[in-house]
Order: structure tokens, then C-alpha cells, then sequence
């Protein structure tokens, strides 16, 4: 299957991002050990992960990835490799807390799908089966799921579906997909006459309809096969679906985020006013420290050697610590 873009995608999708399951021992820099185990549940694919030296049970974190072919530990194509999902992984078996990760449904080792088929709903319910696969283990006590980019948004639709002890929005859309779509695509250095032909596209869609002439250059964001998922993720508005819930909600974002924006969080926000916010200032999308210039910025995602941003383990173990007893 084809890279499915969503709106997040869109600086990726256009200029690159500029540039096995096995089991495993895995030795950290802070000298702990690490267990991932291979993984698979109806078609999906994945790796769990645990502290060799852990409790006998524990809270688990199920991590979602962000759209596009990002694989479970966050890398892809076209230069993207940032290791996020997996830093995040290491970052949680040093604190004594599992985690699943898994290939979404037409990428990686999971099951492969047509890029035409593809529909945002698919996605929530096998966030869900992961989920519930989660909840019946019996060295997982509670189950949070973190959810990154577009992630995120699978995140908040599972919670609707099933109780979780918690939900981690990461760096997410907040807003309508097409909000933000209109803002990236503005904001790209193309030709008037090339972002004008693009909102047109996302208007038609919009109204439920298709668009076969797709220019080349528009292809990556609107070629036709991909233009049924999309219309199925613009139909999700992630405020009005948070607000629905009562799950405890993290919301985590960096102040340099070229694709999630502070109004996003502020979107969540407003629809939660309970939730943990977390900012981090330096941080971009992918949760590294980046440089205020964009094009400094863009370097960060094919440079998996980064750490994560140094707030972000802090939080994220602090808001599992504080729900898993819920």
C-alpha cells in the first residue's frame, strides 16, 4: 500500500522531510535491559516490550503511530528516521512500565491493504483490539494509549470504544483535518496557482465528491487512491470527540512543531479542561530539540540518533503513574 497522507503529512509528503520482530535483549544507556517480544493480533504486527528486571505486572502503554507508511518504531520512507516510538519504548522500560508498538494495517509487517480501501475508522478499531489484547494479559494491570500525529486522533476514537485508564495525545490535531490542511498548505512555498488548484481538491472532497485530474506535483497529498481515507478523516473532528469522553487526558506538544500546532493543543484544551498539559518549549514534532528555522528543523527527522526532548519521558511516565490505579 501506498503512503497514506493525511493532513499531518503534508510538509513530509511534499518535500521528503528533506532529506524484525524478533526477540530481543535490548541494553540501554542507562544499563538497564530491555525484553521485546514479537507480537501479532489480527492481521497486525508488533513488538512488546518489558523490563527484564520489572514487576511481575505493570501498566502497558499502547503506542499509535502518526499517518503515513511510519512504522511502529517511527521511521519510513524518503528519509524519515527518527526512532520516536522506539526512544519512547526505552524510555518506559527504564521506569518499570511495558509497551506495544505495532506496523499499522498496510505498513510493515502487518496485514496488507489497498491504499483505496483504507478508512481513518479502520484504524480506531484496531487501536482498540490492541487495546483490549492489552487488557488481558495478565502482567499488564492497566492499559494507557499514546498517540502521535494523526496518532493521536486514533487515540481519542478509541477511548470512545473502549475504557482505558488513560489517553496521550502527542503533538495531534485538535481541529476539523481540513482546518489545518488549509493552514499547511498556505503556508508552503508553492505557487499561487498550485495552492489555489490544492483547496480547491480539499473543497471537493469536503462535499463527499472525487477529483481524477491530480497534477503531479499534488499527487503525494491527492492522487485519487487516497482520497477516500482522507475524506474519512475530515469527517473527525478530535474536539468534539475528546469532550466525549471522561478519560483521563495528557496532552504533550512542542512549541516547535512544524505540523501540530499550539492551536491544536489549545483546540483539546478548551474541549478538556480537566486534561495535563505539557509544552515543551524547544521541541519539535518528533518530540527532539530543533533549531526556531525550518529548514534546521526538517534535519531533525532523518537523524534517529537524537534524544527525545528531556521533558517528555518525565511527563509521560508521571501521567501513566497517575492513572493506573484509576
Amino acid at each position: 500500500m501506498q503512503a497514506v497522507a493525511a493532513y499531518r503529512d503534508v510538509i513530509l509528503a511534499v518535500i521528503g522531510a528533506a532529506l524484525l520482530c524478533v526477540t530481543a535483549d535490548i541494553q540501554t544507556a542507562a544499563g538497564q535491559t530491555m525484553i521485546e517480544e514479537s507480537w501479532s493480533q489480527n492481521g497486525l504486527v508488533g513488538t512488546f516490550a518489558r523490563p527484564a528486571n520489572g514487576p511481575a505486572q505493570g501498566p502497558a502503554v499502547l503506542i499509535l503511530a502518526g499517518s503515513g507508511p511510519t512504522d511502529r518504531n517511527g521511521n519510513g520512507p524518503n528519509g524519515l528516521s527518527t526512532d520516536l516510538y522506539r526512544l519512547i519504548t526505552i524510555g518506559l522500560a527504564e521506569a518499570g512500565i511495558r509497551s506495544l508498538r505495532y506496523d499499522k494495517r498496510g505498513i510493515g509487517d502487518s496485514q496488507k491493504m489497498e491504499e483505496a480501501d483504507a478508512r481513518f475508522d479502520h484504524y480506531i478499531a484496531d487501536a482498540v483490539d490492541a487495546a483490549r489484547n492489552l487488557q488481558q494479559r495478565e502482567d499488564v494491570s492497566a492499559v494507557v494509549i499514546a498517540g502521535h500525529s494523526e496518532g493521536g486522533g486514533l487515540a481519542i476514537g478509541a477511548a470512545a470504544r473502549i475504557s482505558v485508564a488513560g489517553i496521550a495525545v502527542l503533538a495531534a490535531f485538535g481541529r476539523p483535518a481540513a482546518d489545518g490542511m488549509r493552514e499547511q498548505i498556505n503556508a508552503l512555498p508553492w505557487p499561487d496557482a498550485t495552492k489555489t488548484r490544492a483547496l480547491s481538491i480539499l473543497d471537493t472532497i469536503i462535499r463527499g465528491e472525487s477529483v481524477s485530474d491530480v497534477s503531479p506535483e499534488l499527487a503525494p497529498l491527492f492522487r485519487p487512491s487516497v482520497q477516500p481515507y482522507m475524506a474519512s478523516l475530515l469527517a473527525f473532528d478530535p474536539a468534539k470527540e475528546i469532550a466525549r469522553t471522561s478519560t483521563p487526558v495528557l496532552l504533550m506538544y512542542g512549541a516547535r512543531d512544524l505540523q501540530a500546532s499550539l492551536t491544536d493543543r489549545d483546540a483539546l484544551a478548551r474541549a478538556r479542561p480537566d486534561a495535563r498539559v505539557v509544552t515543551l518549549d524547544a521541541a519539535n514534532h518528533i518530540f527532539k530539540r530543533a533549531p526556531a528555522d525550518r529548514a534546521g528543523n526538517i534535519v531533525t527527522y532523518a537523524d534517529p540518533n537524537l534524544p527525545l526532548d528531556p521533558g517528555v519521558m518525565p511527563a509521560l511516565v508521571d501521567f501513566v503513574r497517575s492513572v493506573e490505579k484509576r
